[in-house]
């Protein structure tokens, strides 16, 4: 059932033709452009372009490897069930309201037809052209809307049960998904956690080696406090102060014999 409501979709968007490449995609992971266009009979360009409109849906996504001998890349392709599946509900669900639309525009106006044309107008066309046709000049006779109507509501009916039936795929595509991330945040999780009880052990490691270096080192001797001693003069200015010295004696010396000699001559 998945698989014929993704086929449609396939359908929808590109060209039945395209709608085979399901088949090669649906439930795998990783297949090859190369293997695909093989078994499809077509190009790998004419496989690629198909694969390239799915993936601007958002339908497909793929993962490249270098060719080792050959020195090109090959992509390997993987089908998003649920994304296809999504979208193949959106357009149902867009169809469901313009056949709702039109279901209701039937029970509201009143249509006329050209039985020699086969032309259908609505009732204010009709009046503007005095219910004459345009055509041919015949009269324009009143559309029975009723069958239009019947078959509307058949078309509504089979939609809404399609609808149904790609919303409970859909859902059941998203429970996987859900799964799959729990299952990879779980992961990721066992991950951190083994992560944080190696750095553990590791510092635990260094505290040890540091409390045995500090074990096996001998204690430090309380050593007294040096007393700064005054600093040394240098030499040149030992001599500086000499010299002033010696100066000041000699003005003294100059001073008492010039009171010497004052007495002297009085």
């Amino acid at each position: 059932m998945q698989i014929k409501f993704l086929k449609s979709i396939v359908e929808n968007l590109i060209n039945k033709q395209s709608a085979e490449i399901i088949d090669l995609l649906a439930g795998k992971k990783d297949v090859n452009e190369f293997a695909m266009a093989k078994k499809l009979n077509l190009t790998i360009n004419q496989t690629r372009n198909i694969l390239y409109k799915l993936s601007d849906y958002g339908l497909v996504s793929f993962t490249r490897k270098k060719d080792k001998r050959k020195g090109w890349y090959i992509y390997f392709w993987t089908l998003d069930a649920y994304e296809s599946l999504k979208l193949l509900e959106e357009n149902l669900r867009k169809k469901l309201e313009k056949f709702e639309e039109q279901s209701k525009n039937r029970k509201e106006n009143r249509y006329y037809v050209c039985n020699t044309c086969s032309i259908e107008v609505n009732e204010e066309t009709a009046l503007a052209n005095n219910f004459i046709c345009t055509e041919c000049e015949n009269v324009y006779e009143l559309a029975d809307n009723k069958e239009i109507i019947t078959q509307i509501e058949k078309n509504i009916n089979r939609i809404k049960k399609e609808i149904e039936l790609v919303s409970s795929e859909r859902i059941k595509e998203e429970e996987k998904v859900g799964d799959i991330k729990i299952k990879k945040a779980k992961r990721l999780e066992r991950a951190r956690i083994k992560e944080k009880a190696k750095l553990k052990l590791a510092m635990k490691k260094l505290l040890k080696k540091e409390q045995k270096k500090k074990a096996i080192e001998p204690k430090n001797k309380i050593s007294k406090p040096k007393y700064k001693s005054k600093p040394k003069t240098s030499k040149s200015k030992k001599n500086k102060k000499k010299i002033i010295k010696d100066k000041t004696s000699k003005k003294k010396k100059t001073k008492k014999t010039n009171k010497k000699k004052t007495k002297k001559s009085k």
